[in-house]
């Protein structure tokens, strides 16, 4: 009798047995799909095929306006962070971008070439005016305020820190990355470049814009 109760327990136990094993392996591959918003290296740009880049501002054009990205719309943009007391990287990267408007010629009339400040302490509208126009007049300097300027840079993933004041001067600098965000009409994101483009290569990357 005994026997036989052991018998007809036997696949009921392979049953359960089965089963845990086959839920203890479904948990291990839902553990194992990543994240589509994760990397090994931090979070990712990307959802639904789509990268999370640009998106809202509200900012000051030199000429005191307020300007958001809607005022672009219909017009190819091309993002640049900055700021004017920058030594050598952002005077580098306006550089190019002022000799790549000058090679498209009238065409240039159809994009906007933006310059957007991170150091609104210093970079007022009037002073980003002048500083854009010394490059090109079309390059648009604009500035805002510290949390308006914080909001921007969020949106377009960009890195800026302003380091320890001299204590004999109280002179600073501000550490940012220096990438090129092209977006389209519409104003989505298309791609970023490195601030080490050449001419050529952005000419040909703005004109694929139009």
């Amino acid at each position: 009798m005994k026997k036989a109760r052991a018998q007809s327990r036997s696949p009921l136990l392979l049953v359960a047995l089965i089963g845990l094993a086959g839920g203890m392996l479904a948990a291990v591959l839902l553990l194992a799909v990543p994240d589509p918003g994760q990397s090994p290296n931090g979070p990712q740009s990307q959802t639904s095929g789509k990268a999370l880049i640009g998106g809202p501002f509200s900012l000051t054009a030199p000429d005191g306006k307020r300007v958001t990205e809607k005022d672009f719309i219909g017009r190819a943009m091309l993002v640049y962070f900055g700021f004017t007391n920058c030594p050598d990287v952002c005077p580098s990267g306006l550089q190019v971008i002022s000799a790549a408007l000058d090679k498209l010629g009238p065409k240039a009339d159809g994009l906007a070439p933006l310059f957007i400040t991170v150091d609104p302490e210093r970079d007022t509208p009037a002073v980003m005016g002048q500083y854009v126009k010394s490059f090109s007049p079309h390059i648009i300097g604009l500035s805002g305020t510290e949390e308006e300027v914080k909001q921007v840079a969020k949106g377009y993933r960009v890195y800026f820190r302003k380091t320890a004041p001299d204590p004999a001067n109280g002179s600073y600098s501000v550490d940012h990355s220096a990438f090129m965000y092209l977006m389209n009409s519409k104003g989505e994101f298309v791609k970023h470049l490195p601030q080490t483009i050449g001419v050529d290569e952005l000419a040909q990357e703005l004109t694929k814009l139009q």
